[in-house]
Order: C-alpha cells, then sequence, then structure tokens
C-alpha cells in the first residue's frame, strides 16, 4: 500500500468516529476546553478526553498552554471536506444517474460548496425554477445552455428583465439544434434590438453537458447523466451563497473559454 494512501486511511479513521468528527467541527470557531464539550456533547469527560488526545496525537488539534484545545490547520481543512462528503452522501440517488467527471477538477473539489442545493425532479419544475431566477433577477442573469425552450413564458420575464436594464450573458453549445419557433420568438420580444444595444451577450463552446441558470443571489445547476447526455429534468437549486459562487465561478470559466457566437452554427 503506498504510504499517502495509508496516512489518508488513518484520517479517515479518526474521523469515522461521530463524536471525534463533532468535536474537530466545534473547533471551527475557536479553542474549547474538554469539559465544555462533555456537556456539550452529553458525555463523560474522560470518554471525551480520551478522543481529544486521538485526535491531538492524529495532529488534527493541539492544546494550548491554558488547556484548551485548538484546530490546526490540518485540522481545519478536512474539516472543509465535510461538506464535500455531506454533499455526495445527501445526493446519492442523483449522482447514481448523474455524473460530474468532464468538470475541471478545480471545481470537482469545490463540490462541497452545493451541500445545500435542493433537488428538483421534473421538467415543469424545473422549467419553474429556470423562469423563478429570471423574473428575480435585479442585476444580471447568466446561461450555460445546451438548449433552449423558446415558450412565451420563459422569453417575456426574460426579455422584460433585460428591457428594466438586467444584463444577461448566455453561453451555447455551438452544435445546439435550436426549435422552429426560435426566429419568431427572437422577433417577438425584440431581442435582437437588445443585442444590438450590447444588453445582451452571447458566447459559444463546443463542450456544453452541465447546464447554467443564474442570476445574483440564486442558482440552477443542471449535471449530466452516467453517460454523457444533458438532463434538464432533473437539477440542484439553491439561494445559498456557498452555492451561488460556486455556480458564477464556474459560468466565469466556462465564459473565458468559450468562443464568438455565430448564428450559422445553429441548426434547425
Amino acid at each position: 500500500m503506498k504510504a499517502d494512501c495509508k496516512n489518508a486511511i488513518e484520517n479517515f479513521l479518526e474521523l469515522a468516529s461521530e463524536q471525534r468528527l463533532e468535536i474537530l467541527l466545534g473547533m471551527k470557531n475557536g479553542p474549547v476546553k474538554v469539559s465544555a464539550i462533555a456537556k456539550e456533547l452529553n458525555a463523560t469527560v474522560p470518554e471525551v478526553y480520551r478522543n481529544f488526545e486521538r485526535l491531538v496525537k492524529a495532529e488534527l488539534i493541539s492544546k494550548n498552554p491554558d488547556g484548551s484545545y485548538g484546530i490546526t490547520s490540518i485540522g481545519y481543512i478536512m474539516c472543509s471536506q465535510v461538506p464535500l462528503i455531506e454533499f455526495l452522501s445527501k445526493n446519492k440517488k442523483y449522482f447514481k444517474d448523474h455524473n460530474f467527471a468532464e468538470l475541471p477538477t478545480k471545481f470537482v473539489q469545490r463540490l462541497g460548496a452545493l451541500e445545500k442545493g435542493e433537488v428538483v425532479t421534473g421538467f415543469v419544475k424545473v422549467l419553474d425554477k429556470w423562469k423563478e431566477i429570471y423574473n428575480d433577477a435585479d442585476k444580471y442573469i447568466c446561461n450555460i445552455l445546451f438548449e433552449v425552450p423558446y415558450t412565451s413564458d420563459l422569453m417575456e420575464p426574460l426579455a422584460n428583465k433585460i428591457n428594466s436594464g438586467v444584463k444577461l450573458r448566455s453561453i451555447f453549445l455551438e452544435s445546439a439544434i435550436i426549435p422552429h419557433g426560435r426566429k419568431q420568438a427572437i422577433d417577438k420580444f425584440g431581442f435582437l434590438d437588445m443585442i444590438k444595444q450590447d444588453k445582451i451577450e452571447r458566447r459559444m463552446n463546443k463542450n456544453v453537458k452541465t447546464v447554467v441558470i443564474l442570476n445574483e443571489s440564486e442558482a440552477l445547476v443542471m449535471f449530466p447523466t452516467i453517460d454523457g447526455s444533458v438532463d434538464i429534468g432533473e437539477a440542484l437549486f439553491s439561494q445559498n451563497s456557498d452555492f451561488h459562487e460556486w455556480s458564477f465561478d464556474y459560468f466565469e470559466h466556462c465564459w473565458q473559454s468559450s468562443g464568438p457566437f455565430r448564428e450559422s452554427k445553429f441548426k434547425e
């Protein structure tokens, strides 16, 4: 067994205890004493002390001169990964059918930020959240789109928001097949004039698998299925700031790696 793997196993073993994990998480806000944690956990002092000593030996916490204990840098980093484990554990059913393998490693490592996301199931419910994000926008809307359902109930609130000063940026899949009603929808709601007035910015990407819709406070994320197909029938939604930051950063990453928009690449 490789040494680095052995070390990882040892650290996971220390965190496999519910009490030791609670002790470690309890130290994120500052030093604590054994007696205080024992009372908080409704446990005996000797029992809690033994777990403190194990965490000290593992170098996840350290003892201070005044008798209190504080979290170490290593312990803090280990704690920061707990949301990732929580996220994956909570969404086992979702990720049985969905995949995030196409994400850049730096975004996979930050998936714990999506912990507060709620799973939205069914195309109609996903579309309702999509419209909600458009309707709630005050500053901007950002889209990473595989395809767009050009329906009035989605396009009308979008047009209204853009006309009220909301900035729109969208990334489209280069090889997207668009519905026949797209041109009529663009003409009906005046999107061409908005583009000419720089109210709308568009780019294209050769590889769109993860769909993202967000405004300044809400985000909707749709990961692809196991076989790599885009799935807009199930999504993760949240107003949580960490969830939003992950979604916005992912959009910006994709925006920087996307090319200019070319209408000729679309196929009906």
